[in-house]
């Protein structure tokens, strides 16, 4: 859901660096995998997406997630965890020869005084692979009169804030390289994912609210991808 121009891409990222020196050998990267080491990449996000419709029938959707919420996350697989959790696998995404898959819980709680709430929770019986994610979300509801010719009436607009911390347990080969470069790259790849899936799930779910409910959804909105 970020502000950016530009067509979604798949979600199987690998960065591209410049070489290294470096006195790895074949078989460090196949048989060291020391994580004892940890690396936190972090990033904060805020954007909005515009609903043609009034609040009431926003909140009403949203709060029927169960019903659009797998739908809408295509391409990534979700997996229902409980009422209002979700398992997701984001997509294969790696560097320096590094790959990893994350699986993420999610839960959508209720909205509490207008705003909703998204945040991680564990997945039963998985144990995450060298990492960890640390995502925290929320969103508010505001209504706004429209101010497109070919829309009559409200428009809601989905204002949303993130905190996502990623952790990662490189092995001793990756451990290697200088911090820098680990944490600049690291930090690039995870705003390169953030934004692709932001966009993805941003106009899946502003098509299909608008379909569901067959509101007209302008093909010029800025907030359609």
């Amino acid at each position: 859901m970020l502000s950016t121009n530009g067509e979604y891409q798949s979600l199987d990222i690998k960065e591209t660096v410049l070489p290294v020196e470096t006195n790895l050998e074949t078989n460090d990267v196949v048989s060291e995998t020391n994580f004892d080491h940890q690396t936190r990449f972090c990033g904060c996000y805020s954007d909005y997406m515009e609903m043609y419709a009034p609040v009431d029938q926003v909140a009403e959707y949203l709060n029927a997630h169960s019903s659009w919420f797998t739908r809408c996350a295509e391409p990534m697989k979700v997996q229902p965890l409980g009422e209002n959790g979700y398992a997701l696998i984001i997509g294969r995404f790696g560097s320096f020869g590094y790959e990893v898959e994350p699986k993420v819980g999610l839960e959508l709680l209720p909205p509490e005084a207008g705003i909703y709430r998204i945040r991680t929770i564990p997945i039963p019986d998985y144990q995450a692979p060298g990492y960890d994610v640390d995502y925290r979300a929320s969103m508010q509801l505001k209504e706004y009169p429209s101010d497109d010719a070919a829309i009559s009436g409200q428009v809601t607009r989905v204002e949303w804030d993130l905190d996502l911390k990623v952790y990662l347990h490189f092995p001793r080969f990756i451990q290697r390289l200088p911090q820098s470069l680990i944490q600049s790259t690291g930090d690039r790849l995870l705003n390169q994912i953030v934004r692709q899936v932001s966009l993805r799930l941003t106009r899946k779910v502003q098509e299909d609210f608008h379909q569901s409910l067959g509101i007209p959804f302008p093909a010029n909105s800025k907030k359609k991808r």
